[in-house]
C-alpha cells in the first residue's frame, strides 16, 4: 500500500524563488467534489493532473491530516485531456517550483487562475516525525485545513474566500 505523509504551509515571501531549481507547469481536476468526501459516500478523491508532458490518474484516501494512503498510475496525455473535460468542479492550474532546503525537497505551489495569488509549500516525509529545516519563507503550518486541499480549491477557489477564510 502506498502512504504519503505530506505537510503543507503558507509562504511568507518570495525568498523561494532564488533557490528553485526547475518549474513544473500542472492543470488537473477531480472526477469527484468534496460533497462526496464529506457526506462519506465516497472515501477517496479521484484526481486526473497534467504535469508538464506527463499525466497521472491519482487516488488519495479522503482522511485529514499528513498521513493518507495515494495511488498515482500513469496515464496518456490524450486520456488525461479526455477525463479533464468529465471533471466536476474546477480546474486547478499552477507552477510547482522545486527548492531543495536542507535534506529536503520543496515543493512551491504557485496558483494560477481562480487561485492566483495562493503560494503553498509542502514537503514530503518517510515519517510523520521527521525532523526538517525550516526555510526563512516558510509560514503557517494548514496541512490539517481543509481549505488548502487541492480538491477544496477546484470546488471553491482562493478568489472566492473571505476574509476569515483567508486568516
Amino acid at each position: 500500500m502506498a502512504v504519503e505523509i505530506e505537510r503543507k504551509f503558507l509562504v511568507t515571501s518570495d525568498a523561494w524563488r532564488n533557490a528553485a531549481h526547475a518549474v513544473v507547469p500542472m492543470a488537473q481536476g477531480y472526477l469527484n467534489d468534496m460533497a462526496a468526501l464529506d457526506s462519506g459516500a465516497q472515501k477517496a478523491s479521484v484526481r486526473v493532473r497534467i504535469e508538464g508532458e506527463a499525466a497521472f490518474v491519482n487516488i488519495k484516501s479522503r482522511a485529514i491530516g499528513h498521513t493518507r494512503q495515494e495511488f498515482e498510475l500513469p496515464l496518456p496525455i490524450a486520456d488525461a485531456h479526455a477525463l479533464l473535460t468529465l471533471c466536476v468542479g474546477g480546474r486547478v492550474e499552477k507552477r510547482r517550483h522545486l527548492v531543495q532546503h536542507g535534506d529536503h525537497l520543496w515543493e512551491v505551489d504557485e496558483f494560477l487562475g481562480d487561485n492566483a495569488g495562493l503560494v503553498v509549500a509542502e514537503i514530503e516525509l518517510d515519517d510523520a516525525s521527521e525532523a526538517f529545516a525550516r526555510p526563512e519563507w516558510l509560514g503557517e503550518e494548514v496541512t490539517d485545513h481543509k481549505r488548502y486541499y487541492n480538491l477544496a480549491l477546484a470546488a471553491h477557489p482562493f478568489s472566492r474566500w473571505d476574509a476569515a477564510e483567508r486568516d
